[in-house]
């Protein structure tokens, strides 16, 4: 009787021991990427701070001006999970009127599939407006992470 009473707790412990491994490898958010998140957020918060307190110094001064400067811009190359991605782009009338990804993850036919389809979409809407904030699509947000990431290291180059 006590050796069934010993198996069978250790049965239970066992269980619950996969129970927790489950729910910690499969919907547990790791720390790393808490922290990710949350310096994201923060740095977003923080440049939407500046981005209004500069938005209303330059209209005071000129409601065209957008605070870029003419020229074309090459933001960093943003290092994502599955590759690089790196944009260019070119300022008219301190307006973004073109945008071009020139370097993005080609490896495999998925990712050629995703990003034919998403990068004219987030280059159209980047020139739409005439900003980094743009809607992710679905499927293809670790090509958004980079792809703001870098168009708005390229904007930062381009601010007067």
């Amino acid at each position: 009787m006590i050796k069934k009473i010993i198996a069978f707790l250790i049965s239970l412990s066992i269980t619950l021991a996969i129970a927790i491994d489950g729910y910690l490898l499969f919907f547990k958010k790791s720390s790393a990427e808490n922290i990710a998140i949350d310096s994201s957020v923060n740095s977003q918060s923080n440049s939407n701070a500046s981005e209004s307190s500069s938005t209303s110094s330059s209209s005071s001064s000129s409601s065209v001006d957008s605070g870029y400067q003419n020229g074309t811009y090459t933001g960093k190359s943003a290092s994502m999970r599955w590759g690089n991605v790196q944009v260019k782009v070119t300022i008219s009338n301190g307006e973004i009127t073109k945008v071009q990804t020139i370097k993005y993850p080609t490896d495999n036919p998925h990712d050629q599939q995703v990003n034919s389809s998403v990068l004219p979409t987030y280059e159209d809407e980047a020139v739409k407006n005439d900003s980094s904030k743009i809607q992710s699509v679905s499927g293809a947000t670790e090509t958004w992470k980079g792809f703001t990431k870098s168009l708005q290291s390229a904007l930062n180059k381009a601010e007067s």
